[in-house]
């Protein structure tokens, strides 16, 4: 299955309570002195996937576990659909918030099979009915013939798929899915991962993917939601929070970057590279400003009198990250292919690839 289907998302409107998988409303929860989420207001649409991707501690788990009910709100208020589930005084239990969670560690019960950890979630329907949901969920996640294996009888990759049956066997309205597949291999990773997002798209399912992985963020959301300290700092769609960052920290923390400072005419601005965007999200600052240098904004020829030295080089199997120090003395990066092998100390003459323009934002953290 494709990792990036197609992505349609409906458009959430006030009237629409039935389009409006999530809203989260002034959202705040503190452990002790420590503000783990601050003041989070954003809506998931009725059939959206929505990254939500930042640094270790920044609250995005915490965030996840207020949507689940496994702790409480202080202030604001979470509603699934048109439920109100927590205002801070009251708070309906997880159970009743018909939500699909699914973790890491998979949390699959090892004395239970297959077929029996994924009934487990489906209660208060004929058995006629929960085996159908069984087979079905079995098959819809490529483990047909699998429900009298235990769990340590099954890969990592094949035990995820086990915890995403058993948490969707129950029809919930929204998914949950905290670093579903931090524990997988790269490879495997990208597999499962591919597979799940086509599933929850192929049913219409609504979910919130939680990683650190600003890959990942970008492979599986319709929508980013980049956090810093508590706050959604951007959210937007990949290609916005990736190409038009609205704080350093996001241009730093959602790919390779590096920062050069700007020249100002008006609404002209350049570096030392060429010409820079000054965009309504990224340039409206009065403040200084640097320019985002991607390695893909960047390319060089060898030049003796060229102004540029390649300082470190990176080999990544189909490609070369170089680093280029500058006539500043800021350094860059370059992503050129694995034919093209220039030894460290060679002089260039760097310049953006024709066509790349440079996004400002504000010098500050």
């Amino acid at each position: 299955m494709s990792e990036r289907s197609e992505r349609t998302v409906r458009t959430v409107s006030a009237e629409g309570a039935e389009q409006r998988a999530l809203q989260l409303d002034g959202v705040t929860k503190s452990f002790g002195t420590t503000v783990a989420v601050n003041d989070v207001t954003m809506e998931l649409a009725g059939n959206e996937l929505l990254a939500l991707v930042g640094p270790s501690g920044c609250g995005k788990s915490t965030l996840l576990r207020l949507v689940a009910g496994l702790v409480g709100v202080d202030r604001g208020t979470i509603r699934i659909g048109a439920s109100l589930v927590d205002d801070g005084t009251r708070r309906v239990d997880p159970e009743g918030r018909r939500v699909g969670l699914v973790f890491q560690e998979h949390a699959l019960f090892p004395h239970l099979t297959v077929a029996q950890n994924i009934r487990f979630g489906v209660r208060n329907v004929p058995r006629a009915e929960r085996d159908r949901r069984v087979e079905r969920w079995l098959d819809l996640v490529g483990l047909s013939g699998y429900g009298r294996r235990y769990p340590h009888e099954l890969s990592g990759g094949e035990r995820q798929r086990v915890a995403l049956a058993r948490a969707m066997a129950p029809a919930p309205t929204l998914m949950l899915l905290d670093e579903p597949f931090a524990s997988l291999d790269p490879n495997l990773r990208a597999q499962v991962r591919g597979e799940v997002v086509a599933l929850l798209r192929s049913i219409g399912t609504p979910a919130v993917f939680v990683t650190h992985d600003q890959t990942e963020a970008m492979a599986t959301g319709d929508r980013v939601a980049v956090m810093r300290a508590g706050r959604i700092e951007q959210l937007g769609t990949p290609d916005a929070v990736f190409h038009e960052p609205a704080s350093r920290f996001v241009a730093g923390f959602m790919g390779d970057a590096s920062f050069l400072p700007i020249a100002r005419d008006g609404r002209h601005a350049s570096s030392e590279l060429g010409a820079v965007t000054l965009g309504e999200l990224n340039g409206a600052s009065d403040g200084a400003l640097v320019a985002v240098t991607r390695p893909d904004d960047v390319t060089f020829v060898e030049d003796p009198a060229g102004t540029a030295e390649i300082v470190g080089a990176e080999f990544r199997g189909s490609t070369w990250r170089y680093d280029l120090r500058l006539a500043s003395g800021i350094t860059v990066h370059s992503t050129q292919s694995h034919l093209v092998r220039v030894p460290v100390g060679t002089a260039v003459r760097a310049t953006l690839v024709p066509g790349h323009r440079l996004v400002a934002v504000a010098d500050s953290e």
